[in-house]
């Protein structure tokens, strides 16, 4: 298990973020405070609070392929 740091502004982004982890056949989850959602929901993510960097957790040893699709938003 492996945990970054990210920050997803709006719905253009958090699109972006959804579509490129989407292909992962393993979990990811997204953590804000007490609140964890799936990372490929893109529903879960409008719930959390967004003005705050989010925290990744990625389940399995998988850590550089995400690494490479999201590094864009990564803090």
């Amino acid at each position: 298990m492996k945990t970054l740091m990210i920050r997803l502004g709006g719905v253009d982004e958090i699109r972006a973020f959804v579509n490129a982890i989407a292909t992962c056949e393993y979990d990811l989850d997204l953590k804000n405070g007490r609140y964890v959602v799936d990372a490929k929901s893109i529903m879960g993510i409008f719930s959390l609070d967004l003005s705050a960097p989010l925290e990744l957790v990625i389940y399995g040893d998988h850590e550089q392929e995400v690494i490479e699709k999201i590094k864009k938003f990564i803090v």
